[in-house]
């Protein structure tokens, strides 16, 4: 609760990226260790994530276990995160390939033609526009959690894609966080 004359906390793009983590996992009861080590963050930098995510009321340790607080998080990752946290586009590069050649929109988009926006990383299987990732460990905690790599793919879609894209990103992860 903010008491008056605290300092506002703001959240970070590895707030999300830490909501998330625990959205995907359902079911799954994560220490401050376990989040730490998954997502590459120091066990400081995952308390202060969670302190600014319960504030922000995306995610919740009322019942003891964190826990994502789904309506909230979904509303905010599909209509205000790209605002909040807005895609910074590069040079074309080697890389992951994410937003509409990621996992679960490559299928409904035809990639002859264009290049396909990337993570950079020089053992990725893509190249095309970089994109920026959320947070520099996204690549590492990917590796680790598909459903995660899913979810933030789409994020991307809705942080850099045209309408189309986008709504198709915005029905994705709604079933997703559900």
């Amino acid at each position: 609760m903010l008491v008056f004359g605290e300092k506002q906390l703001v959240l970070k793009p590895h707030d999300l990226l830490l909501a998330l983590k625990i959205a995907v996992n359902r079911g799954r009861e994560f220490t401050l260790v376990e989040l730490g080590n998954e997502l590459h963050m120091a066990v400081s930098v995952v308390h202060g994530s969670i302190r600014r995510n319960e504030q922000a009321r995306l995610i919740s340790r009322s019942a003891g276990s964190i826990r994502a607080m789904r309506s909230a998080l979904k509303e905010f990752a599909i209509h205000g995160a790209k605002y909040a946290f807005p895609a910074v586009l590069g040079p074309l590069a080697r890389g992951v390939p994410t937003a509409i050649a990621g996992p679960v929109l490559k299928v409904h988009f035809e990639q002859a033609d264009s290049l396909p926006p990337v993570w950079p990383d020089p053992d990725g299987s893509g190249y095309g526009p970089s994109v920026t990732p959320l947070y520099p460990t996204v690549m590492a905690a990917c590796k680790r959690d598909n459903s995660l790599f899913e979810v933030l793919t789409l994020l991307d879609a809705l942080r850099v894609g045209a309408a189309r894209e986008q709504e198709l990103a915005a029905s994705e992860l709604e079933k997703r966080l559900a």
